[in-house]
């Protein structure tokens, strides 16, 4: 495992009745464009909510601006959850030294939550780096309620190791 390669992944965002890249979902891209450095992979990660709709995993791909040596997509997550099981396997894939998770202020601590569990005793780092908004009210509101299910989907992403 090399310390000088590094994961910067950013975690997609949208609505159901958005068809473009959300605001949230751009501004956590602009903080990964900021964050890379052109030796990293970049993992751009969030699914499609209707069939009629791209992933934001693709979303972002086609608006992406910064620098990485790789850019690869996870259309797959639908969720938290499935973002942090794509990249802790990712991170193993890649034998990366440190994952920079990019992300909204008010998701960073629950997301980073999982992916260290997910990562713990890998010896990877994982760092996190957020937008500076405080997020709508509903946002904070469904964070607070996914809290509750953290403590199963951090058994379930342990076991994934």
């Amino acid at each position: 495992m090399s310390e000088e390669r590094r994961l910067v992944v950013v975690l997609g965002y949208s609505e159901a009745s958005e068809t473009g890249l959300h605001r949230v979902c751009a501004a956590r891209l602009a903080r990964a464009a900021a964050e890379a450095r052109p030796t990293d992979t970049v993992l751009l990660s969030g699914w499609a909510r209707g069939r009629a709709h791209d992933s934001e995993a693709d979303l972002m791909a086609r608006a992406w601006s910064g620098h990485g040596a790789d850019v690869l997509v996870d259309r797959a997550a639908r969720s938290t959850y499935g973002n942090v099981a794509g990249t802790a396997a990712a991170a193993r894939a890649l034998a990366v030294g440190e994952v920079v998770l990019v992300t909204s202020s008010w998701h960073g601590r629950r997301a980073a939550t999982l992916l260290r569990t997910a990562l713990r005793g890998s010896g990877r780092r994982v760092t996190v780096a957020t937008t500076g908004e405080a997020g709508a009210l509903r946002s904070r509101l469904r964070e607070l309620a996914c809290w509750t299910l953290v403590p199963l989907q951090a058994i379930l992403v342990s076991r994934a190791r």
